[in-house]
């Protein structure tokens, strides 16, 4: 779960990120170590083979991987009880690449670990080359 926003009023300091003024956003994609700038592929992104939702047991790894990585724009790959074929990547209009169009805020999933790994991640639209980069690691032991 995160919070972003659609208006916030910093008279123009801290306004220097990337997307429409005024707004912040938030996304989490897997990358392959952190020595990198850009994600892995959701097809290539193994971890999410052994994460399952509490809050959306239909939804697969692919499904969770999708909302994270477009700011729940998308709310899975393919219809779950919690996500609605209007929502689905299949189905939903074109996500913006600043993610301007996402929601400012996202329930997320609350999420079981099958086993051990570690998630490399980043943010997508928090990393600019010249003068910032949005990276952590999730270590589930």
């Amino acid at each position: 779960q995160w919070t972003g926003s659609n208006s916030h009023d910093n008279n123009n300091d801290g306004d220097a990120g990337q997307g429409k003024g005024g707004t912040d956003r938030h996304n989490l994609l897997q990358m392959a170590s952190l020595d990198e700038s850009y994600p892995m592929t959701i097809k290539d992104a193994k971890f999410w083979d052994s994460v399952s939702s509490l809050t959306d047991p239909d939804a697969s790894g692919e499904d969770i991987a999708v909302g994270l990585a477009t700011s729940g724009f998308y709310c899975a790959k393919k219809a779950t009880d919690a996500c609605p074929a209007q929502f689905t990547l299949a189905k939903k209009r074109k996500l913006d690449d600043e993610l301007d169009n996402a929601p400012a805020s996202y329930f997320g999933h609350v999420l079981k670990f099958d086993k051990t790994g570690t998630l490399i991640y980043m943010c997508s639209r928090n990393n600019n080359f010249s003068n910032r980069s949005q990276k952590g690691a999730l270590y589930v032991k």
